[in-house]
């Protein structure tokens, strides 16, 4: 455990909690005298690696200063009641109650087909996917048998929909506050791979690991190195105290439910199915392993660009992800979606080197490669107006004042660009924000600091 609990946002946290005699839904639901388990998870920029993550590559992400904070209390009840702290403290629309035996049939955990349709009969509730879902991961990865329910308020301070997964945040904390409040000892590592579960089995998001990992395992102001093969954490990285990463939010939403990020990932296994055939190997399970110059010299201009599921399906049966599905009447890009992760990962193993070396030599070097990323989310169809031109603004202040490269995060299609500069540009940061408001009516949010992962905060037992 860590002795870190008194971050800003947790005091505040407490201190809400504490006045649960203003909230209505505090009120009615909060148990001074109970014991308390509080929580906190961050979200992450993702400075590098993104969506190569679910094909095995080296990421590098930075845990974000905004986190979810969530604090459970033990219910004899055996019900699960969710309550977000969030928005207007009469807003009663996110809050979730449901028996933990909805869970249960003939003494066993129900299936997770089973609870992605129960979370999704309406719309309003899908949030509790997130949260509740840990519950039965829990049930039917571990054995877990609850005898007691529980009561979970949640803050979030981690935007929504920003690709800064917000999403990953949430189920860390939750998992996080689960596991403490019923001492099941689980490791950090099995933490996030829970929470993956939870989004890719009970949400149904096809995310990778990236997202859960970092959450877990990040360090203020370091970036954690992970190589998702399938989460094999390689350490952080320091930043230069020359250099530094913000975030700039398009105020386009992303998700990785979308169909743009579902299709360009259906697509990447389609290719790495392709390749197999061909190759008559598997590149050790993932498609990053393969080299650039092997993939240049034997295999490019051989995989088609596009291909309809129905003609990969009757050729090669299915793909080898185990969270999407090939549909026959969508074509798919093959080719670029393929090459991806391959170039990605030599970009990260480049790019790690040389945030070793001399700072301001390599900061250019740095910023190109950032800018190679962006570039290839882009064929792959996962750019976005918004954050294109927030990358041509960052690209047009270039290194005179500061800045040295830009690329979207995460899954893409929107959300956040992240920025490389010199530690003491953040006005110039601000001011790219603040032009790309005057030009589109959104004013940015501006990501700017950090904080430490659920590992290193532990957890933090209230006497209120």
């Amino acid at each position: 455990m860590s002795d870190n609990h008194n971050w800003p946002d947790v005091e505040s946290f407490v201190a809400e909690l504490r006045r649960y005699e203003e909230h209505p839904r505090l009120k009615e639901l909060w148990n001074p005298n109970a014991a308390t388990f509080l929580t906190r998870a961050p979200g992450r920029l993702d400075v590098m690696g993104g969506i190569a993550d679910y094909s095995g590559s080296l990421v590098l992400q930075l845990p974000l200063f905004e986190a979810i904070l969530v604090a459970l209390q033990p219910d004899e009840s055996r019900s699960v009641t969710l309550v977000s702290l969030s928005g207007n403290r009469n807003d009663d629309s996110r809050v979730f109650r449901m028996p933990l035996d909805d869970f249960v049939v003939n003494g066993e955990a129900v299936a997770y087909e089973f609870a992605e349709d129960y979370f999704g009969r309406d719309p309003s509730h899908a949030w509790a996917a997130y949260v509740a879902g840990a519950f039965l991961v829990l049930m039917k990865e571990r054995r877990t048998q609850f005898s007691k329910g529980a009561r979970i308020f949640i803050r979030s301070d981690v935007p929504e929909g920003k690709g800064v997964a917000s999403s990953a945040a949430l189920e860390v904390a939750a998992m996080k506050a689960i596991d403490a409040a019923f001492g099941l000892a689980i490791t950090p590592r099995d933490l996030a791979i829970y929470c993956q579960k939870v989004e890719n089995l009970v949400v149904g998001a096809p995310c990778g690991i990236m997202d859960q990992m970092s959450s877990v395992f990040g360090e203020a102001g370091r970036l954690l190195k992970l190589l998702c093969q399938p989460a094999e954490l390689q350490g952080t990285v320091a930043i230069p105290r020359e250099l530094a990463f913000f975030g700039i939010d398009s105020g386009i939403a992303h998700a990785v439910s979308g169909a743009d990020y579902t299709t360009v990932r259906a697509g990447t296994f389609m290719g790495y199915r392709i390749l197999q055939e061909w190759a008559g190997e598997d590149f050790g399970g993932y498609l990053a392993n393969l080299t650039p110059s092997k993939f240049e010299q034997h295999y490019a201009s051989r995989l088609p660009v596009t291909m309809t599921g129905e003609e990969f399906i009757r050729r090669y049966h299915r793909n080898t992800d185990r969270v999407t599905t090939v549909e026959p009447s969508v074509s798919y890009s093959l080719r670029q979606p393929t090459a991806h992760p391959i170039y990605e990962h030599q970009r990260l193993q480049t790019f790690s080197e040389l945030l070793k070396g001399d700072p301001m030599k390599n900061a250019p070097l740095l910023g190109e490669l950032m800018n190679q990323s962006h570039a290839s989310y882009s064929a792959c169809g996962l750019g976005s107006e918004g954050t294109d031109r927030l990358v041509e603004l960052s690209r047009a202040a270039g290194p005179s004042k500061g800045i040295y490269g830009a690329k979207i995060t995460g899954g893409g299609s929107g959300g956040t660009v992240a920025v490389l500069s010199e530690s003491d540009a953040e006005e110039t940061v601000v001011s790219i924000a603040q032009q790309y408001a005057d030009e589109t009516g959104y004013q940015p949010y501006v990501f700017t600091g950090s904080s430490d992962g659920a590992r290193c905060f532990g957890h933090r037992e209230l006497k209120l």
